[in-house]
């Protein structure tokens, strides 16, 4: 009988490595932000959410628990998404804050009035310039472990967590429940 298989090392360390930079950056959020942001969704219209690239699936993924606690949320771009007016709340999820798109979509929300949260990992981009209410997550750099958290990892992870983290309260805010939110969550098929 072979010996057992040596517990896959690059996995361990990754999920220790990206989980620890993780709960920092997350923790590190100011709670008069967190309250700052939940009061701003809960008496918002309407809230729209963007991201590029992986970004835009966290935003989604944000939107879709939105929508589930009774909030009506958009994902900008979609094709039955509807223009943003004053009073409305955007969530845009940029990790470098420098995305053409990202930057464009700011200045439309700016324009139109509605207020803007913006979650990335640089406090001096452009993007974060823009914002009525900024989220920065900072990471401890270690360049001799970037293979455990490629391209932007360790900002998506952390957006995941920051976001849910958010529903979290934002159920606690208006009373919602697994229960409630279970009566507006999609039929799949």
């Amino acid at each position: 009988m072979p010996p057992p298989a040596a517990e896959p090392e690059a996995f361990s360390r990754a999920t220790a490595y990206v989980a620890d930079r993780v709960r920092t950056a997350v923790a590190s959020v100011p709670r008069e932000t967190v309250k700052e942001i939940v009061d701003l969704l809960n008496r918002a219209p309407a809230v729209f959410v963007y991201g590029a690239g992986r970004s835009g699936i966290i935003g989604r993924a944000f939107a879709m628990r939105l929508v589930q606690i009774g909030i009506t949320a958009y994902v900008i771009g979609e094709s039955v998404t509807p223009i943003v007016r004053p009073k409305d709340a955007v969530v845009i999820l940029s990790g470098a804050g420098q995305n053409y798109s990202s930057i464009q979509t700011a200045n439309i929300v700016r324009r139109e009035g509605a207020e803007l949260v913006v979650v990335t990992a640089q406090s001096g981009s452009k993007l974060a310039h823009a914002a009525s209410v900024l989220v920065t997550f900072h990471f401890k750099e270690d360049a001799r472990r970037p293979q455990y958290a490629p391209l932007g990892t360790l900002f998506e992870s952390s957006a995941l967590a920051f976001g849910d983290a958010l529903i979290a309260e934002l159920m606690r805010a208006r009373g919602e429940s697994e229960e409630s939110m279970r009566r507006r969550h999609a039929i799949m098929v």
